[in-house]
């Protein structure tokens, strides 16, 4: 067998070395850590090759791909989102994701996203919430306990202080779950029957459910003045979370306006509705929360940027680490011309 050189090889990280990754950094810190490389990235937006992310739907989910670049690097995560997959024992999402150098073309990193997804998800939320929520924030509903919720949950904690959450699920098993999950993590878990019942006393509202249709999980009369709405539920055409006239009360932040107007909660409104861009705020362009009785919305369906971020920041934390192999991945003939050549040198 002919051995590969260096530059057929490309570094990947298994679920199995992500998972190891993660705690040996810590998940509350990986959270913090994560936050800070998609807050350097929006403050460059501008610099970003940034479109719509390639959806290919069907009756039972949609599979899509998110690229962008810098100019430097170009990344790309394949995701797909299957609200039926859990009743037949498989994940909702699955992702994995691409880093390659402009300059070349070369992949420089193959990962898996499945899980650093979640984390980057979570990162970002709190992220939007240390500029969106109310100063002090203390409490969260937190409606809609799947895969997601206990990375929302510590994301707050470990960026924003949060002490307590509130949860609540039409499926009394998936609180049971989140709550049994977040014991011992320095958190106050109350497990609600109600979502009225969740959100009493909360600062910050997120709703995280599953569902591929049109759902009020937020009505009008649910929501007081003064909260924070962290909505990162609805992220694709026909899946919204929150009722219409919440988002007339609110001060509405997205990431990429082209792509949230197709998948987001403001699919519901016209094409005209005001909204600001959180990139804007980071930067210091656009204020974000701006008094005591102000409802901000941040309606979440996440952007290509922040799977660069997260590529990164995962390029950059295992170098000299063993929290990766090197997949033989790309050909290299001794002279680039003669492919075929290789190949018939590789003859048994």
């Amino acid at each position: 067998m002919t051995q590969p050189s260096d530059k057929a090889l490309v570094p990947f990280v298994s679920v199995d070395n992500m998972m190891r990754l993660i705690h040996h950094v810590g998940i509350e810190q990986m959270m913090r850590d994560l936050a800070e490389y998609v807050e350097e990235d929006f403050k460059r937006w501008e610099l970003f090759d940034k479109t719509p992310r390639v959806a290919s739907h069907s009756d039972v989910g949609v599979i899509e791909l998110m690229p962008t670049s810098d100019g430097e690097a170009y990344g790309f995560k394949y995701v797909n989102g299957h609200p039926k997959n859990t009743s037949e024992g498989l994940q909702t999402v699955t992702a994995f994701g691409l880093l390659a150098d402009v300059y070349t073309g070369y992949p420089v990193l193959l990962t898996e996203m499945t899980i650093l997804t979640a984390l980057r998800t979570a990162a970002t939320s709190a992220m939007a919430a240390k500029y969106l929520a109310p100063k002090g924030s203390a409490t969260m509903a937190m409606i809609g306990n799947g895969a997601q919720s206990e990375f929302q949950t510590l994301a707050m904690k470990a960026i924003i202080g949060l002490k307590s959450v509130r949860l609540y699920d039409k499926d009394p098993a998936a609180t049971e779950k989140c709550a049994r999950n977040l014991q011992g993590m320095g958190l106050e878990v109350v497990s609600c029957k109600t979502p009225e019942e969740a959100i009493e006393g909360a600062q910050i509202l997120t709703t995280c459910t599953a569902d591929k249709q049109y759902a009020t999980i937020l009505t009008d009369n649910m929501v007081g003045s003064g909260v924070h709405i962290n909505a990162i539920g609805g992220d694709c055409p026909g899946k919204t979370e929150l009722a219409p006239g919440i988002l007339s009360r609110s001060d509405v932040f997205v990431e990429y306006p082209p792509q949230t107007r197709i998948e987001g909660e403001i699919q519901q409104v016209p094409e005209d509705f005001a909204v600001s861009e959180l990139w804007e705020v980071i930067a210091g362009k656009k204020p974000g929360r701006t008094g005591d009785r102000q409802i901000t919305l941040f309606d979440s369906v996440g952007f290509a940027i922040e799977d660069f971020s997260a590529l990164r920041y995962i390029r950059d934390r295992i170098k000299g680490t063993d929290y990766f192999i090197d997949l033989d991945m790309l050909a290299d003939p001794d002279d680039p011309r003669d492919l075929f050549g290789m190949l018939q040198r590789a003859k048994p």
